[in-house]
């Protein structure tokens, strides 16, 4: 039978860890004549209970594992090694906040069987704030018009991967990048099916807003150079105004040199406008060092302090 790897991101869930494995034995039990399934947590250096709860569930269910972080490494760069940890044929990503259904999970691995290396959920409505789901489609709609590669909207990485693409993924050593990014980059056919997001079970997301902006701005630098291009476009453009209005000024300087008084006001203005001009766009060019400091730096993705189950590898 083919090996299934179910790999869970956590967090602080101590609320939620045993509801959520109560649910996903449920679903992975009616296709226990298909599949041997695996479970991975991830724990990314937990402050409450969820890792005393991993332990007992990892001693009374000899298929969950546990992988327990030295420190908080972002659930990015933590699901990522949870991913690259597992050992199914086909791996599916889902968060511990119980919002994404588990009953998706056979949808998923029919959809795989038919052929699709990649199928992803994508949420067509969500009981989060209405303001936090617009402001979502915002961002999708402004990556949308920089990237050069597809952007699949409301998708958030819950869904299969066929172990083949996560082996070029990690083959990439791309630490930052989403794998929503990875996947559209590397050309895969993605199928996608729907589904309305529920609120979280319990507890509180470690996402606020700078976590956000931080995620969107490290997204748009990694899928487009159109910012950079932006900043050398308006930078000639307005080289060209500023001239244009040097010699105007000049000109009428000159035929009108004693009646002419501009004041000192226009000048302050346009300084402090091109001050500000340049400052964003020296802030834009540091961030894209910034990404090419991370890709050329050779640290781990994460740090592991201790595996349970394992010992068969």
């Amino acid at each position: 039978m083919k090996k299934i790897s179910i790999c869970i991101g956590c967090y602080n869930e101590e609320e939620n860890i045993m509801e959520f494995y109560t649910r996903l034995v449920e679903v992975i039990e009616k296709l226990g004549d298909k599949y041997i399934f695996e479970i991975v947590f991830e724990d990314n250096d937990s402050k409450d209970k969820s890792q005393e709860i991993l332990r007992k569930l990892c001693k009374s269910d000899k298929r969950v594992r546990a992988i327990f972080n030295e420190k908080n490494f972002g659930a990015a760069r933590s699901i990522h090694n949870c991913l690259y940890s597992s050992s199914g044929e086909a791996v599916i990503s889902v968060a511990c906040d119980l919002q994404d259904p588990l009953e998706m999970i056979p949808d998923f691995l029919n959809e795989w069987e038919k052929g699709y290396k990649v199928v992803w959920g994508q949420k067509t409505q969500s009981d989060e704030s209405r303001l936090l789901f617009l402001v979502r489609s915002l961002y999708y709609i402004i990556v949308k018009s920089f990237s050069k590669n597809l952007e699949y909207e409301h998708v958030t990485g819950f869904g299969l991967y066929d172990k083949t693409v996560l082996d070029i993924m990690k083959s990439t050593e791309e630490r930052e990048m989403s794998f929503r990014n990875l996947v559209t980059e590397l050309g895969y056919d993605v199928k996608l099916l729907q589904y309305a997001q529920k609120k979280r079970a319990a507890g509180e997301s470690s996402y606020n807003f700078k976590r956000y902006f931080d995620f969107a701005l490290n997204n748009l630098i990694n899928t487009s150079k159109a910012p950079l291009r932006t900043a050398t476009m308006f930078g000639f453009f307005s080289s060209i105004i500023s001239f244009i209005i040097g010699v105007i000024y000049l000109i009428y300087k000159l035929c009108y040199w004693d009646r002419f008084s501009a004041g000192v006001g226009p000048i302050m203005i346009a300084i402090f406008f091109i001050g500000s001009v340049q400052l964003f766009f020296m802030g834009m060019i540091g961030e894209y060092i910034g990404v090419i400091l991370d890709k050329i730096s050779k640290r781990p993705l994460v740090v592991v302090k201790e595996k349970i189950n394992f010992e068969d590898e």
